[in-house]
């Protein structure tokens, strides 16, 4: 079923962060030789948004971000903009000022990188915000090999991965296979923040 809703909101970076991540998702586009015809059939959300997506006019919710992304054979994070890799030896510092954030204009849900070198090895490192009774939904399936493996700083965490759902208080941590739908809900009246590294094995 190809995806209909088109709401949109500001990004918390602003207008930037959204041109960027349109911006990227064209070039990847471009780049696989794919129409948007062709990216809509791979993806299951529509031309139109597609179209304003890549033209920085549209905040897509996490779940057709996701999608975007895995049609493209792309991370979030590529997408989204994560800072490049490191040179071999050196140390990179970012600041917290300088995260780049993927906010879900319908839930609030916040998606921040904060591997500063994410490109540098096989794991990136990024911080969830999840506000009281929101849920990601069911996000697809990574590339057979991808492991996610994630602690929770606050609040309580319930998550969907193979049929079983575990759900997660302050301090308990989880490790999953993530090549199978899976997803994060906050079930109580408080916030909740988890942080998460996702690897993938060669």
């Amino acid at each position: 079923m190809v995806e209909q809703d088109e709401n949109a909101a500001e990004p918390r970076h602003g207008d930037d962060l959204a041109g960027a991540f349109g911006g990227n998702v064209r070039r990847r586009r471009e780049e696989a030789g794919l129409t948007l015809e062709q990216l809509s059939t791979r993806s299951s959300v529509s031309r139109a948004m597609l179209s304003k997506v890549e033209r920085g006019e549209k905040s897509p919710t996490i779940g057709v971000a996701s999608r975007i992304a895995h049609a493209l054979d792309a991370s979030l994070s590529d997408l989204i903009g994560a800072p490049g890799a490191a040179a071999s030896g050196v140390a990179v510092a970012m600041r917290r000022n300088d995260r780049p954030v993927f906010r879900d204009p319908e839930t609030g849900f916040e998606r921040h990188i904060v591997s500063a070198a994410p490109g540098a090895g096989r794991a990136e490192m990024v911080v969830h915000h999840l506000p009281a009774q929101v849920s990601t939904g069911l996000l697809p399936a990574y590339p057979p090999g991808t492991e996610k493996q994630l602690v929770v700083l606050e609040g309580t965490l319930t998550v969907a991965i193979g049929g079983i759902n575990e759900t997660l208080d302050t301090g308990d941590s989880l490790f999953f296979q993530a090549d199978a739908d899976h997803g994060f809900a906050n079930r109580t009246n408080a916030p909740c923040e988890y942080i998460m590294v996702i690897s993938r094995r060669t």
